[in-house]
């Protein structure tokens, strides 16, 4: 399959679209066409393991690279999970179930699509041919570098960097994102929220004079984040998986409508799982969560998103999100795939801060998806409410997400469409605010966060997680938001003039 560009309309392979990551223009890339699956193949996957699911959601899209290739990275992507069944769909509640995806070896959603997007990555820059080195570049909120790192550190001709909000880190996943070894790997924080994190990295990335720069080097810059569609697609497999799992469990019938909810502040999960609805998945509403960064909630009430809002730091730090990179791909679909249109808009947003729809875009996007928002206040009580009743813990992020749905339901109690909630993170990686939401109980260190965690629930602390308490940080950098304090950094990394030393405590 063939992909296009949001903004320029060009047209590229699969494998240059995974390479080139983003489009002429700054643009993202999307499949050309997105192919049906029907009634016979979902029955198929009802009795395929995840990985097979994946390879067979894969090969529609990026069947060039091969039936043994894409067999080998779908089974590779799940070595370091935990338990036998790597994704599992937990029933909660008549009609409620949770889709785990957060089992990887760094504790979260990213490593599903993250340790896909590795490898085609390399294969792809193998078969076209290109020599040079590369560096993989992403803003954070946490959890994306991490596993972005762990794929690619030990790789001799990958540089690795990631830039973090200063503030915008649980201190677990500060402290999961800091000690991340590898000699050539660079994590820095950045003294502003993450969309300014995003919108550095994103303009280094489209930099002339940076690629110029990196180019006398021989190296070549990528993005590391969502904008890349090998990040994208794998993600449309948690839909079909999660449906299979219902069916083939008898919780409901194939061609029952069921309803998504899954927090991503970039709103890839919901782009995803819409691209999941127009190859034929049986998928009635999309839910989108908010938290208190609610400015993208009005291109879905609204028809407009404003960037002047204010921004607010809060207990989901992955959802303070004020421009989701994905709003891009959505506009590219609602005004008919017009690339003319889409860049326009996109250079509007640059302009002004204002990205705007038409009322007859807005009203197609709301047919799809139900938007909302909840308080703090909220995300306590539907987290309390969760583990009081079913014994089940959530992570904050989630938590979100599924007080977004407790308020679709109360205002639509005869509703009995099944509800399948995306938990994206391990609990452990934001102990002190998973503690606080279902108990109250408000502790400063991290390390007892896990230990009363630990007690309060019985659930057991992953290793990734308990094994940071003996590993001081790498990484102390924290840069003013300016994109050529960036740059400089970046040129002092891959040139070797920033090496730091793991210690051990005492």
């Amino acid at each position: 399959m063939q992909f296009i560009g949001t903004r320029s309309g060009e047209r590229v392979s699969a494998p240059e679209a995974v390479y080139n990551g983003l489009s002429a223009g700054g643009g993202l890339y999307v499949p050309v066409s997105f192919p049906l699956v029907g009634k016979a193949e979902r029955e198929k996957m009802e009795d395929m393991s995840y990985a097979e699911r994946a390879k067979y959601i894969l090969s529609l899209y990026f069947g060039e690279f091969g039936d043994e290739f894409l067999t080998s990275v779908s089974e590779s992507a799940l070595k370091g999970f935990e338990g036998k069944d790597e994704v599992p769909l937990v029933k909660i509640d008549d009609g409620r179930y949770v889709l785990e995806l957060f089992r990887g070896q760094t504790c979260s959603v990213k490593d599903l699509s993250v340790n896909i997007f590795a490898p085609l990555f390399k294969e792809a820059k193998k078969r076209l041919n290109k020599t040079e080195k590369t560096l993989i570049l992403a803003a954070t909120s946490g959890n994306t570098g991490v596993s972005l790192i762990d794929n690619f550190k030990d790789d001799e001709d990958v540089y690795v960097a990631a830039f973090y909000p200063e503030e915008g880190l649980s201190k677990m996943q500060r402290l999961n994102l800091t000690v991340m070894s590898g000699e050539r790997v660079y994590v820095a924080g950045v003294s502003d929220n993450f969309d300014v994190c995003q919108h550095l990295a994103h303009r280094i990335l489209c930099s002339e004079k940076f690629g110029g720069e990196l180019k006398k080097r021989a190296i070549y810059a990528a993005g590391g984040n969502s904008s890349n569609v090998a990040r994208l697609i794998p993600e449309i497999v948690w839909y079909f998986s999660a449906y299979a799992d219902l069916c083939s469990s008898g919780q409901i019938e194939d061609g029952e409508e069921v309803d998504f909810s899954v927090a991503s502040g970039n709103l890839n999960a919901a782009v995803a799982g819409w691209y999941a609805k127009k190859m034929g998945l049986p998928v009635r509403k999309l839910f989108v969560p908010f938290n208190r960064n609610k400015a993208a909630l009005d291109l879905f009430t609204k028809g407009a998103l404003n960037e002047d809002k204010s921004f607010r730091r809060t207990m989901a730090k992955g959802l303070d999100v004020v421009v989701p990179l994905n709003a891009e791909r959505l506009v590219f679909e609602l005004s008919g795939r017009n690339a003319a249109s889409t860049a326009e808009r996109m250079r509007q947003l640059d302009d002004t801060g204002v990205l705007s729809l038409t009322e007859s875009e807005r009203a197609a996007l709301v047919q799809d998806f139900y938007a909302e928002y909840a308080s703090e206040d909220e995300l306590l009580e539907t987290s309390y409410s969760i583990f009081e009743e079913y014994g089940y813990v959530t992570d904050v992020e989630t938590g979100v997400a599924a007080a977004v749905t407790d308020k679709y339901r109360a205002e639509n109690e005869d509703d009995e469409t099944p509800l399948v909630l995306a938990a994206t993170v391990n609990p452990f990686k934001c102990p002190q605010d998973v503690l606080y939401c279902i108990s109250g109980n408000d502790v400063k260190d991290s390390y007892k966060g896990v230990k009363r965690l630990n007690l309060l629930t019985a659930m057991k602390p992953p290793k990734f997680v308990t094994e940071l308490r003996y590993i001081e940080p790498r990484f102390k950098d924290v840069l003013p938001a300016e994109g050529k304090r960036l740059t400089a950094a970046l040129l002092d990394f891959v040139d070797g003039n920033f090496v730091p030393e793991t210690k051990k405590k005492r």
